[in-house]
């Protein structure tokens, strides 16, 4: 039933074409396997096997699926959120599992997986979901209070037995207007992921599912001068065992969102490079748009001189509100979706 290929949706089945910005999906869908190959034959061999839902909660859902011949370069997620707005998310042509954060309780999610070969779509397998119902228990419950200090202590002794891993105390390691660095340790034992939850400027949570590996996540899309609290969780299996939670205050919103953006552009190439100009052998080069959808653009840039730790794309979204993208320094391109 994965490979259906027109969505047999009711509501979503009308709007669906521009949010996945082809113009006509059909043929893409099918027929493309067995059109282009002619001119594309080397490459088309790869096959999206079922997509499935592993898992989900009232705000998030875990989707996997298998590649039987492939590969594929890279992948697309896409769906639309609980206002109906398109929603992509690009993913790494190794993965074969992704978490959707930010959904809405009790509400039926239709997910598109698109396998890409360089720019191109070559399969398409759907699935729909629904979320799990607001769990009193979880976490951004009325009384943030009680459970800022204390979980740490009281939940533990009731898993005691399978617990062993332990979460050390979670960190701030960097604050600007919109997104927030947090570090953690694990003194003891080992958890199988991580989960990172919080209430977004609007009061709605949010999750943020994190590898077992990682020991700190860049937080996006805050707004600015906010307080916010980060609730942690260790966990193993899907089980919850272990929370540090943390209060931080986003940054003064100077930096993008003024309200003439020029001065900002030019300007402080000039002004800034003069106190670190002994690091500043960093070169940045042209921005350039390398594809675009209707809800995702593509960017790439070079470094002729020198190297960056990092890079951070500012940029405001539809509403105003200016948002902020971490990026790793070995990264010459983003996916902004």
């Amino acid at each position: 039933h994965s490979h259906t290929h027109h969505y047999p949706l009711s509501t979503a089945a009308a709007a669906e074409p521009e949010e996945l910005s082809l113009p006509s999906e059909k043929p893409q869908h099918e027929k493309h396997q067995t059109e282009s190959p002619a001119s594309v034959a080397p490459l088309v061999q790869a096959v999206l096997g079922e997509l499935k839902v592993s898992s989900v909660s009232p705000d998030s859902a875990q989707l996997q699926w298998s590649v039987p011949k492939g590969p594929f370069d890279s992948f697309m997620l896409q769906y639309r959120d609980a206002q109906g707005q398109p929603q992509a998310l690009p993913i790494d042509g190794r993965s074969h599992s992704v978490t959707v954060p930010g959904l809405s309780p009790s509400h039926r999610y239709h997910f598109h997986l698109y396998g890409l070969q360089g720019r191109r779509k070559i399969d398409h397998v759907s699935i729909e979901a629904v979320t799990g119902t607001e769990e009193p228990a979880e976490l951004p419950l009325p009384s943030e209070e009680q459970k800022h200090e204390k979980p740490q202590y009281e939940t533990p002794p009731s898993d005691a037995h399978p617990v062993r891993a332990v979460l050390g105390e979670l960190k701030v390691y960097s604050v600007t207007p919109n997104s927030v660095g947090l570090q953690w340790s694990v003194p003891e034992g080992s958890f199988d992921s991580f989960m990172l939850q919080y209430r977004d400027a609007q009061g709605q949570p949010q999750a943020l599912a994190i590898d077992s590996g990682s020991r700190s996540v860049t937080v996006p899309g805050l707004s600015p001068s906010r307080r916010y609290r980060f609730h942690l969780y260790g966990l193993q299996g899907r089980k919850k065992t272990d929370r540090v939670s943390i209060d931080t205050i986003t940054e003064e919103p100077e930096e993008l969102p003024l309200p003439t953006e020029e001065p900002q552009h030019k300007k402080p190439q000039t002004e800034a490079p003069a106190p670190e100009a002994t690091s500043a052998t960093a070169v940045l080069e042209e921005l350039r748009v390398s594809s675009i959808t209707s809800n995702s653009a593509q960017l790439q840039w070079t470094v002729p001189r020198g190297s960056f730790d990092s890079f951070m794309l500012q940029y405001r979204d539809a509403q105003g509100q200016p948002q902020a993208l971490p990026i790793d320094g070995g990264s010459r391109s983003v996916t902004v979706p």
